[in-house]
């Protein structure tokens, strides 16, 4: 297994759709397999194939302090939504930055797992929360879409500043070259 890069907002590829997938095979697996610890090293609840630049509709939850129970969805649909309910969200892509999102109180969702087995869950509580967020990203949104424009942008100057620090530093930890005569003749 590896832990994978996360894409951080607002990088194109987070807008991007997700595809369904055809066939769950080793690839498809190693790849949830993958998600999982990097979603358990970062920490984090969950997390969307696309997240991590796969165009492909695949995440995993795991909403257990114990981590204990991760769920698998692979071309996850919800087929129903009731109530509306507000929970606080962060997100692995958004690092550092919590607000909160309304949301369907409940959903039954139906997915394969990683066997390639159908099934259908409901939810409610922070497992909906998770589930409707990891489908935003299969789908090309990222929870600050729910904000105020004031906020959303205030979030994505926040962040494009953070990376291009991190860039520079980067930069200035690499050992300079010396270029020798014969080299630039």
């Amino acid at each position: 297994m590896a832990i994978l890069d996360v894409l951080t907002y607002p990088d194109p590829l987070l807008h991007r759709i997700a595809e369904p997938v055809k066939i769950i095979d080793s690839k498809i697996k190693k790849l949830v397999d993958d998600m999982a610890e990097t979603m358990y090293a970062a920490p984090g609840i969950g997390l969307a194939a696309t997240q991590v630049g796969e165009l492909k509709r695949i995440m995993v939850i795991d909403i257990t302090e114990d981590k204990s129970q991760l769920r698998v969805f692979i071309n996850p649909e919800v087929i129903r939504k009731e109530g509306l309910a507000v929970h606080e969200e962060g997100c692995l892509s958004v690092p550092g930055f919590y607000d909160k999102v309304e949301r369907a109180e409940t959903v039954m969702v139906t997915a394969l797992d990683r066997e390639g087995q159908r099934f259908t869950i409901n939810a409610s509580g922070l497992l909906a929360v998770c589930i409707q967020h990891e489908i935003d990203h299969l789908d090309g949104h990222v929870f600050v879409e729910y904000l105020s424009p004031l906020k959303s942008n205030r979030i994505k100057n926040k962040l494009i500043k953070r990376q291009r620090e991190l860039e520079r530093e980067a930069e200035l930890s690499q050992p300079r070259r010396r270029i020798s005569a014969a080299a630039r003749a």
